[in-house]
């Protein structure tokens, strides 16, 4: 990627910073550049030595990451990788930092735990490569919209959606155009075990259906969004008869599990033609094979364009396979999915 990325580290703790800065150097094209203890030591170090990534613990002395995230995206927006404890109030903290505009979150790594930080090297490659794609505040923060569809008639399909890197926003922004009555839909979005019950939950306050973390074998309904859970199982969808949840365990698949293609390959054979299959912004290839089974069994397709993603990964493989039927802007996908679930006029979908 030519010149190494170069990453401040911004820690409270001396030997977080020390064991951040050994997995990141390890990486011939990455380099840390400096450390900070604080906020304080952090603002003056971007100063001096404009990094092109910067690493940041959310619980700081003095200033918390959050406070300094939000000055960081108004005053001199750059990319930010978060790194989080692995509890439910450092997940809900890292929720709200990535719709502040963080670029992606690692958690912290447990006792004994033989890969720290696991890909935290490729995450600051790629926001390196990616500049700035958001302003302050991102899609995310801005107020849902009315429904688009207070008269929407729910056909028989079934909605999947993988993302990665960039999907919390991105996800908000499709799902706040679900109207209460959406289609049944099956997310996996790549993130750390623990989080996904709180992205659960804030997604369930701000949108109009119900959304939950996926159990094994919940019933698809009318109405609910069901997220797979981070940790040790793929999320599939079972019986065509009634349509459920199955959560699997086997190795991870690309590098992931929960896995995009997992979802993808069991809704392609489950409902084929009576499925819409969408892949937003992520890094690496999970979902795009997954997402070209279903475009095969006559599935409708849907990728997020280039300009609107904050890594154009997943989509632009998707694409390159000839999995996307459409690419669309951001913006626009919530809408695309619900013209392909409304039930037609006669009834027949």
């Amino acid at each position: 990627m030519g010149n190494p990325a170069r990453v401040l580290v911004v820690d409270d703790s001396p030997t977080m910073r020390g064991l951040i800065t050994a997995v990141l150097n390890s990486d011939p094209e990455v380099n840390v550049v400096g450390q900070a203890g604080d906020a304080m030591e952090a603002r003056a170090a971007i100063k001096q030595l404009n990094p092109d990534v910067v690493t940041l613990d959310i619980e700081m002395p003095n200033m918390n990451g959050l406070e300094f995230l939000d000055k960081i995206m108004k005053l001199r927006p750059m990319p930010v990788i978060m790194v989080s404890t692995m509890t439910h109030r450092g997940a809900e903290a890292t929720l709200a930092a990535l719709e502040i505009g963080a670029f992606d979150c690692v958690g912290k790594p447990g006792p004994g735990e033989p890969r720290p930080f696991g890909d935290l090297a490729d995450k600051v490659k790629a926001a390196a490569r990616s500049g700035l794609h958001r302003a302050h505040g991102g899609a995310a923060a801005a107020p849902a919209a009315a429904s688009p569809a207070t008269d929407f008639r729910v056909g028989r399909k079934i909605v999947a959606i993988g993302s990665s890197t960039g999907g919390v926003e991105a996800l908000i922004t499709v799902l706040q155009k679900f109207p209460r009555n959406c289609p049944p839909t099956v997310i996996t979005q790549h993130m750390p075990p623990t989080f996904t019950k709180s992205f659960a939950e804030r997604l369930n306050r701000l949108c109009a259906p119900v959304v939950e973390e996926a159990t094994d074998g919940a019933r698809l309904e009318i109405g609910k969004i069901y997220l797979a859970p981070g940790g040790d199982r793929h999320l599939q969808v079972v019986n065509a008869s009634a349509p459920s949840c199955r959560l699997l365990e086997r190795p991870p698949v690309n590098g992931h599990r929960p896995s995009v293609d997992v979802l993808f390959d069991s809704v392609a054979e489950l409902a084929g033609r009576n499925a819409v299959g969408v892949i937003l912004t992520g890094m690496g290839r999970d979902g795009a094979s997954g997402l070209l089974k279903m475009r095969h069994a006559g599935a409708r397709t849907l990728g997020q364009n280039e300009k609107t993603c904050v890594v154009y990964g997943m989509p632009r493989v998707a694409h390159e396979l000839g999995a996307v039927e459409q690419q669309l802007p951001l913006g626009s996908i919530g809408e695309e999915i619900l013209k392909l679930t409304a039930a037609r006029k006669e009834g027949i979908e």
